[in-house]
């Protein structure tokens, strides 16, 4: 699972969840609840891991709505905090521009 989707898991379990303005704005743009978002974290699955990342550590995953569609969200950890887990972006992966699992980013 990863250390960060396992501390991000265990976050959105206790309800320690903040969402960006950004998410905000992307879970509306692409029509994602955030109950799909909340709900399915359990089940994500590791796309890209960033435990470095500038504003802390974040991790992008793959998770499905509640009509099995794919969705790509980007949880993070503000840094040198141990809460909450941030939505920081969630998309609708383009086919064109990932592998048929949404795992991988294609090639160009």
């Amino acid at each position: 699972m990863g250390e960060v989707l396992a501390r991000v898991v265990a976050l959105v379990g206790r309800g320690e969840v903040e969402v960006t303005l950004h998410g905000v704005r992307e879970l509306a743009a692409d029509e994602i609840l955030l109950n799909d978002v909340t709900e399915g974290v359990g089940t994500a699955t590791v796309v890209e891991n960033y435990p470095a990342a500038r504003r802390g550590p974040s991790v992008l995953v793959l998770q499905r709505d509640s009509d099995d569609n794919p969705l790509h969200i980007l949880w993070g950890i503000p840094k040198n905090r141990e809460s909450p887990a941030v939505l920081i972006t969630a998309y609708r992966p383009d086919p064109d521009r990932w592998s048929a699992d949404f795992a991988r980013r294609r090639t160009r």
